[in-house]
């Protein structure tokens, strides 16, 4: 007899790394279920592992209320909404040789361990598009955060006629339909902020203050956050990898109490699927505990570290949160 995901997980999931993605999955779902809102953050390249196939859905029915990401999942979420045909997946590249990686490069191919992102047919195409609303925007003196320029594009359905894939498994067409936000600390480490330096550079665009970045994005999140965990309700953190996508949303709340003197609560729920180890000094593979000492969680937030590949953990504890 054939089984639902989540009946398959509750079967064979049972001890150590897999009995920690149930208890955190579990404990995710409980989270929701008291009242309480999630952030989720992305590191790593998990747009290009196509990771929308299941967030999309997590964000249509309700399962997460902000996300934070690099700017490279940013955009590399619309690169495979549109340009999806055009991927090569090399299955050996840990057996390529430096001649042969310039081959790719060559063939404008730009690989992601065992995905090539296609330049012309994915990140040019974006460009001109991208270029259209930063200037349209500077000559009506607006400026924009970088994820309101591409919800602007794909509400207005300038992608549409490019797209390659089911638009539902876009997470951020379902992230701007719903206009959740959006926090991208360190936007100018991306393939498009590098564009927007070298059009400024050019004097394509005039003022570079036309996009806003981190410093205006962590004082919109602290407002998101005292809103958002007003009364009864708090805010929980679901962090995929490490690095800054998770490490700049986690210290609002360090930093609405010490450098505000707020009495913020703490986040209350965290979990982590990370590949990691820990090591001196690393904040991808530091401990939950840790955080503690960083006023970020508390002594009895549930707490969860998943060590395993998120291409792998993340879509089943999103099919299980989501009773697939």
């Amino acid at each position: 007899m054939s089984k639902t995901v989540t009946q398959f997980m509750e079967h064979h999931y049972r001890h150590f790394n897999a009995a920690a993605m149930m208890d955190a999955a579990k404990a995710y779902k409980t989270h929701l279920e008291d009242g309480n809102k999630m952030m989720v953050t992305l590191a790593g390249a998990m747009s290009t592992a196509e990771l929308g196939l299941s967030l999309a859905e997590m964000i249509r029915q309700d399962k997460v209320h902000a996300i934070s990401c690099t700017g490279a999942n940013l955009e590399e979420d619309i690169y495979n909404l549109v340009a999806h045909e055009h991927y090569v997946r090399i299955p050996n590249y840990r057996d390529l040789t430096p001649e042969q990686e310039n081959d790719l490069l060559k063939r404008s191919l730009n690989r992601v361990t065992d995905t090539c992102i296609p330049e012309e047919e994915a990140m040019r195409k974006i460009w001109r598009i991208m270029e259209e609303e930063w200037t349209e925007a500077e000559a009506k003196g607006e400026r924009c955060f970088p994820h309101e320029f591409f919800f602007r594009a794909l509400l207005k359905g300038k992608f549409k006629q490019h797209y390659q894939i089911d638009p539902k498994n876009s997470w951020m067409l379902a992230a701007a339909e719903k206009n959740i936000p959006i926090i991208v600390p360190g936007w100018e480490d991306s393939t498009l902020g590098n564009m927007f330096a070298a059009y400024c550079i050019e004097k394509r665009v005039k003022n570079v203050h036309t996009v806003r970045t981190g410093i205006e994005y962590m004082m919109s999140l602290a407002d998101w956050y005292m809103e958002n965990t007003s009364g009864k309700s708090t805010v929980g953190f679901f962090q995929i990898g490490g690095g800054i996508a998770g490490d700049f949303p986690i210290c609002v709340v360090p930093m609405l109490e010490k450098d505000l003197n707020r009495s913020p609560k703490l986040w209350s729920y965290f979990c982590q699927i990370s590949d990691s180890t820990t090591s001196y000094g690393s904040y991808s593979g530091a401990v939950p505990n840790e955080k503690i000492t960083w006023a970020k969680l508390g002594v009895d937030t549930p707490k969860f570290i998943v060590e395993s590949d998120a291409t792998i953990v993340a879509p089943l504890m999103f099919a299980y949160i989501l009773g697939w």
